[in-house]
């Protein structure tokens, strides 16, 4: 059973930052995709990449972990942080999809 959990979510002013952690069961090697998703309230859920160049993603893979730097935060970038993977497959229709409880962060004044 694959297991991501998520830390490193919080409160802060806007303009600073925060680096969320993901730990991955597993080899994060192994997965077709392990990557970062955000759901704010009443909005549905995004991906994240590289957001106007103020948001990393990098990972170890020795560790089995993956992070999320976050700069300059906005009071807009307020919502519930994810981990999630995909299991490879042959056929993509057998790919799994697995996500982490979230982590929460708050970006106001």
């Amino acid at each position: 059973q694959v297991q991501l959990v998520e830390s490193g979510g919080g409160l802060v002013q806007p303009g600073e930052s925060l680096r969320l952690s993901c730990a991955v069961s597993g080899s994060i090697s192994s997965f077709n995709t392990v990557d970062w998703y955000r759901q704010a309230p009443g909005k549905q859920r995004e991906l994240v990449a590289n957001i106007e160049g103020r948001f990393t993603v990098s990972r170890d893979g020795a560790m089995n972990m993956l992070y999320l730097q976050m700069d300059n935060l906005k009071p807009e970038d307020t919502a519930i942080y994810l981990c999630h993977a995909q299991t490879r497959a042959l056929n993509p229709k057998y790919a799994r999809d697995y996500w982490g409880s979230g982590t929460l962060v708050i970006v106001s004044s």
